[in-house]
């Protein structure tokens, strides 16, 4: 088994940690301090989907 280390990862891994934060904390404060229900289920969406990237480019570079 070959572990990478952290300079290894690509940039877009970085780039996706940042938005699945960046979304689940405004997630979070829409969900808490606003009534805007549909922002904060664009938000919601926008972060599963960015995790789901991360996942993947994750698992696919494991291996390298």
């Amino acid at each position: 088994m070959v572990r990478l280390n952290m300079s290894d990862v690509p940039t877009s891994w970085y780039v996706l940690l940042s938005l699945v934060a960046i979304f689940g904390v405004a997630t979070w404060f829409l969900d808490k301090f606003s009534q805007k229900d549909n922002l904060k289920r664009i938000t919601a969406i926008c972060g599963v989907i960015s995790m789901i990237s991360l996942l993947y480019i994750t698992f696919t570079t494991e291996g390298l």
